[in-house]
């Protein structure tokens, strides 16, 4: 626990100090923007510095939502206040979202109601000034979101980055206007609001997702698997599932199919060891560690199973068939299948158990349905 409570301590401090970072680099692009642009009479350049803003805004918001999602576990949130991060992630996206549809609306009408810019050397000096600063602070940024598994921040580091290339278009159209006489204003204006609201909803879908609670990536699942089974007892894990409370706070349950020879005091020492041992590699805390037995007895079990497997796995829909077991003598049989999402789970019982039903009519059968959470 002091680990955890360590590692979460070092996140926030490294989160904090980056959006302060953010925080002074853009309120000064913003207020240079907005100066040039208010001189200039230059709707792009103006819609710039208010991007800018937006993204320091951002930044204040990310250091709040930190601060309260870095709050210890009570009685009423015995799990702590981890996902409180993804919500002051949905709020930057609600302001990004309201700075590019504001922006949108304002370029609309300098299209309608043109303004003839008037451009200086020391303008176009400090727009590509900010070309630069923006390049290096979202390359910082990002690699910051990415050391403490940050989406904030490293949403925040691409943002930037692509701001660099939406500054680098005003500088364009500044560039053309003084040379071909052509002014790109409000057109660009217009583009850069297009990519503001485009990045303002992708953060809002992304959050959502969090929220909501989306698969665990292969990659993780495939290596929490992987360290179970290099256990000798272990013949497969099964059922994983990982609920997220927050970035870096993974809570994970799982069965284990392990032979019916094992004593209580085996399994128990079992569960223990593969608990640290998960947690050690993957930071994953395995709250709950089930158990299926596997037959190593009985020859017709052996025999009964791979009968029932083959049956079972015919389907399309029947992705992975696990915790078999059956007693000759009582005549009893429970397994569990994987049903993909193309077929109700009522609808494919009622097959199975018919199918089952023919092949061993002395039996009671027992089949669990389970979900496709995991890959």
């Amino acid at each position: 626990m002091a680990d955890i409570i360590k590692e979460s301590e070092n996140r926030d401090k490294v989160i904090v100090r980056t959006s302060i970072v953010g925080i002074v680099a853009n309120i000064f692009l913003a207020a240079f923007k907005a100066v040039v642009g208010i001189f200039s009479h230059s709707i792009a350049v103006v819609l710039d510095a208010v991007n800018n803003l937006s993204d320091a805004l951002s930044s204040v918001i990310t250091i709040a939502g930190t601060k309260l999602a870095g709050k210890l576990p009570d009685k009423k949130h015995p799990l702590g206040y981890g996902r409180i991060e993804y919500l002051s992630a949905m709020i930057v996206a609600a302001i990004v979202l309201y700075a590019g549809i504001t922006s949108l609306v304002e370029s609309v009408k300098k299209i309608i109601h043109p303004e003839k810019a008037d451009y200086s050397a020391v303008a176009l000096i400090i727009i590509a000034s900010a070309v630069v600063v923006k390049l290096i602070l979202g390359r910082y940024v990002k690699s910051q979101g990415e050391k403490v598994n940050s989406s904030a921040l490293v949403a925040s580091g691409a943002d930037a980055s692509f701001d660099a290339i939406l500054s680098a278009s005003v500088l364009a159209s500044a560039i053309i206007f003084l040379v071909f006489g052509i002014s790109l204003e409000a057109y660009v204006g217009a583009l850069i609001s297009f990519f503001i609201i485009k990045a303002g909803y992708e953060m809002m879908t992304e959050t959502l997702d969090d929220i909501l609670g989306q698969r665990a990536d292969s990659e993780t699942s495939t290596q929490v698997k992987k360290l179970l089974v290099e256990e000798p007892e272990v013949r497969g894990a099964f059922d994983l599932i990982i609920n997220n409370y927050g970035p870096n706070k993974n809570y994970a349950s799982v069965h284990l199919e392990l032979p019916d020879t094992m004593t209580v005091d085996q399994v128990d020492e079992l569960t223990r060891r593969v608990q640290v041992k998960v947690y050690k590699e993957t930071g994953i805390i395995l709250t709950g560690v089930g158990v299926y037995s596997f037959n190593t007895k009985d020859d017709e079990a052996s025999k009964i199973r791979n009968e029932v497997f083959e049956m079972v796995m015919s389907h399309d829909w029947a992705l992975q068939f696990h915790g078999f077991y059956v007693d000759t003598k009582a005549k009893t049989m429970r397994f569990d299948v994987v049903m993909s999402f193309d077929i109700a789970p009522k609808e494919g019982l009622a097959i199975l158990y018919e199918k089952v039903g023919k092949l061993y009519p002395d039996y009671a059968v027992q089949i669990v349905p389970d979900v496709d959470v995991s890959d």
